[in-house]
């Protein structure tokens, strides 16, 4: 079984490596003759046959609940809070999303050969984390930009991939960019790791969880306070749609 995996992997990372040059090829080629948006879903599209090309070799699906709790106006805000586990979820959620989504990353995400090329013609959110002041103020204006024509603000709270089981620190960058433009937070559970352990090369065929929360007004909040209620919603839903994954939590 772990031999059929690991063929499994190395055959889904060969499809997107033979399948990410030419369509960044594309992107590139194409983004000057397009608006931002329809960038966007040039690029989604790509990102979304890697997901199916997952589920048709690596056996990895998805089921997404409470989709209901999305907003449903197309120029209706949202900032989009999730738990991280592992690329999976970078990649599913531009192909699950109705609305187009903008990534706050790491600017060094820019100079990856081809896929960091084709995100550079992206209108996302990409910062210097050495500036700290100054990469939160480009978030807050960037934000607003994007929160005003219908783009949602994607954001992991944990600020990097953890581990099945595992709670990181919740950093209130996510909140306080809500509370600043004043657009709702929308938490999202992700049980990835079952499938996709964090900086696993192995995947293991399954059922990927995705768990959207109702929206939680941000007008009148604190950003740790409301920062401490997604935590609470999203550790609780973790419990909840992978308990084996933690032993403290109840039946």
């Amino acid at each position: 079984m772990i031999f059929i995996n690991l063929l499994r992997a190395v055959l889904h990372l060969l499809f997107m490596a033979v399948t990410v040059v030419p369509w960044a090829l594309a992107v590139l080629i194409a983004a000057p003759f397009l608006n931002s948006t329809q960038v966007y879903w040039m690029c989604a599209r790509w990102l979304k046959l890697s997901v199916d090309s997952g589920t048709l070799i690596l056996g990895i699906r998805n089921r997404v609940l409470g989709f209901e709790n999305l907003p449903t106006a197309s120029d209706a805000p949202a900032v989009l809070l999730l738990k991280h586990q592992s690329t999976w979820e970078t990649f599913c959620m531009p192909a699950l999303m109705p609305h187009p989504l903008a990534f706050v990353f790491k600017k060094e995400l820019l100079y990856v050969p081809f896929f960091g090329w084709a995100m550079a013609c992206m209108d996302m959110i990409h910062i210097d984390r050495s500036k700290r002041t100054k990469a939160f103020s480009k978030v807050v204006e960037q934000g607003q930009r994007l929160l005003n024509k219908g783009t949602w603000v994607i954001m992991f709270p944990e600020g990097t991939r953890m581990p099945r089981g595992q709670k990181g620190q919740y950093k209130n960058g996510g909140t306080r960019l809500a509370i600043a433009t004043g657009a709702p937070v929308i938490p999202i559970a992700v049980s990835s790791a079952k499938c996709w352990p964090s900086k696993a090369f192995i995947k293991q065929p399954g059922v990927v969880e995705f768990s959207i929360g109702k929206p939680i007004p941000s007008q009148g909040r604190e950003p740790d306070e409301l920062m401490r209620e997604v935590e609470t919603w999203i550790e609780a839903e973790m419990r909840r749609i992978d308990p084996s994954a933690y032993p403290d939590a109840k039946a």
